[in-house]
């Protein structure tokens, strides 16, 4: 997505250039910290993700703070920007144990300064750092909802095993949901270990006609059963092709844009989930008018909308 120079209106905020978590003053809490995560060395797909957070901050310049009132909601319209959000620049060499370990510290140490953390990757492999930095000692009765094609049940350490990989670290796949799931994107052979791990999965087919909200609800009452922490696993590929070109896995006939908007404000809006990412987009390989960094710096704003409207 080339630079553009963008106009300046005083009356027309916009957001980004957020923070760093440092200047809050000792007593205060923001309402959403970013973290970029820029994994990438794992991936099964050659991929540039580690571009990414930086192109998603440049990309939020783009946008206003402003939630606009509508005859069902808002009477009056809404400034994000009175919301206090904080950015802790990105974790460095994410990938491999170490990496983990130090975004793990650094997510579990923003959750003692904010009410929600949004990590920016990277590919999906950051789902499982930082689903366990936020969890900290409540794994037990933690719950994951992914938006997501794919089961991301594969062996081995890659971005195609952190919902395998969290299972195993001890989340019970009792209180994951998978929104999403896609014909021609996964092996039976997976499709069965899902369901013999009792994972609730709701298959694209079932979304049409289905309020986005209504599905999150449903995803979030099961994942919350236990009345633990819930992490968010937004990986951008769901959606259809045309929307997501950066997208190495994305195909044809997934998720409209709308649907991952609003699927992403609604889970923001639930106070049990503190964390969520946001993975699998390839800044480098986008369409020249960056729809898919566009579109992903858009569910930064999402989430952060749900989180203010709690």
């Amino acid at each position: 997505m080339a630079d553009v120079a963008l106009s300046h209106d005083p009356l027309w905020r916009r957001t980004g250039d957020w923070p760093s978590p440092e200047t809050l003053a000792p007593e205060a809490s923001a309402a959403l910290a970013l973290l970029g995560v820029p994994a990438w060395r794992t991936s099964l797909s050659p991929t540039n993700a580690h571009a990414t957070p930086a192109a998603v901050r440049q990309a939020l310049r783009r946008y206003s703070p402003a939630l606009v009132p509508d005859r069902v909601g808002r009477a009056d319209a809404v400034d994000l920007g009175e919301q206090l959000v904080v950015d802790a620049g990105d974790v460095v060499e994410p990938d491999g144990p170490e990496g983990e370990a130090r975004t793990r510290a650094t997510v579990a140490g923003l959750l003692g300064r904010a009410d929600a953390v949004m990590a920016l990757g990277g590919d999906n492999s950051v789902t499982v750092a930082t689903a366990l930095g936020a969890f900290g000692d409540r794994l037990g009765s933690a719950g994951l909802v992914t938006i997501d094609a794919h089961y991301d049940l594969r062996d081995g350490v890659s971005n195609g095993s952190p919902v395998r990989r969290l299972v195993e670290a001890g989340l019970d796949p009792r209180r994951i949901v998978q929104i999403g799931i896609a014909d021609f994107a996964n092996s039976a052979d997976y499709a069965r270990r899902a369901a013999g791990l009792g994972i609730t999965v709701i298959h694209r087919d079932e979304l049409h006609g289905r309020r986005p909200a209504d599905v999150m609800a449903e995803a979030l009452e099961i994942a919350g059963a236990a009345g633990g922490p819930v992490h968010l696993d937004i990986d951008v590929d769901a959606c259809d092709r045309a929307v997501v070109p950066g997208c190495p896995a994305s195909m044809p006939g997934g998720l409209a844009a709308w649907e991952l908007r609003a699927l992403v404000r609604a889970a923001g809006s639930d106070a049990r989930v503190v964390s969520a990412d946001l993975t699998e987009v390839d800044a480098t390989a986008d369409s020249p008018d960056g729809r898919t960094v566009r579109l992903t710096a858009l569910c930064v704003l999402e989430f952060l909308a749900g989180v203010a409207g709690r």
